[in-house]
């Protein structure tokens, strides 16, 4: 088994006829997401999110990015996680990194499916980025139609086991810059950004987000978070992710497919040069 798949035994059953066999399956595992600062002994219990283990770190500098408790790479100064504690990760921050109450306060656990449903309040739903998202070029709407393809064929996980949601960073030209797979799509969202933040390579101007399921508010929320300002999804946008994307002035496209897709905000931005 690898840490992000694991084998298990099946029937295959097709009419009158079963088959024993075997199966790939996507592992999800709890992640328990912990603040701690090196002049204190205290930790802050964050959150526990339902995730495919591996790039626990990115997931957890990503969700402290998104969730507007760090705005910089340097407020990290390290990461524990040990083998005896494989689901457990601490951020080590800066002493004056100090989330305010309003916006950690949750339930705690977080399904694999919704990272903000959680939250206590509407207020400490919403979270504002340092950013300001540059959304001046046009983009081509046959190229974006193309880039789930190009996803789903660097999917390598999802080929074997068909479980995981992806997020895939691509460029303007439509190259693809990164690519992360995870049980929760807000999982993939985070583990991605985060890695931007942890290279240094926020904000995310002039870079394409293609998500392979639907787009919520919180996906759409992410990515304001980084300035990405174009966000496609193979599935469709819920109403307060078109909401936030217009106010955002970003691109939302979905059911985005080769032949067609959707535009519900930032329309004068694509380019329609094919007459799609």
């Amino acid at each position: 088994m690898s840490e992000h798949q694991q084998q298990i035994p099946v029937w295959r059953v097709a009419a009158d006829k079963k088959t024993a066999d075997t199966d790939w399956l996507a592992v999800e595992e709890p992640l328990l997401i912990k603040l701690g600062w090196t002049s204190k002994p205290e930790t802050m219990n964050l959150s526990v999110t339902m995730r495919t283990p591996g790039d626990d770190a990115a997931l957890a500098a990503g969700f402290l990015f998104t969730e507007g408790i760090i705005d910089h790479p340097d407020s990290i100064l390290s990461f524990i996680q040990t083998t005896d504690t494989p689901n457990e990760i601490t951020v080590v921050v800066k002493d004056q990194v100090r989330p305010a109450l309003s916006m950690t306060e949750r339930n705690f656990y977080t399904s694999s499916s919704c990272g903000v449903c959680g939250k206590s309040s509407l207020d400490a739903i919403k979270a504002k980025s340092i950013y300001t998202i540059e959304n001046n070029t046009p983009v081509s709407a046959s190229l974006i139609r193309s880039l789930p393809d190009r996803l789903k064929e660097s999917q390598h996980i999802f080929k074997s086991t068909g479980g995981l949601h992806a997020s895939g960073l691509f460029t303007a030209t439509g190259d693809l810059i990164l690519l992360r797979e995870d049980v929760g799509r807000h999982n993939a969202l985070d583990k991605l950004i985060g890695q931007c933040l942890l290279d240094k390579k926020l904000p995310l101007h002039h870079c394409i987000l293609i998500l392979s399921g639907r787009a919520s508010f919180e996906l759409i929320q992410k990515a304001s978070m980084a300035a990405i300002p174009v966000v496609a999804s193979v599935g469709a946008p819920s109403s307060l992710a078109v909401e936030l994307a217009k106010e955002n002035g970003m691109v939302l496209c979905g059911f985005v497919r080769f032949e067609r897709m959707n535009v519900y905000t930032g329309q004068d931005k694509v380019i329609n040069n094919h007459n799609c």
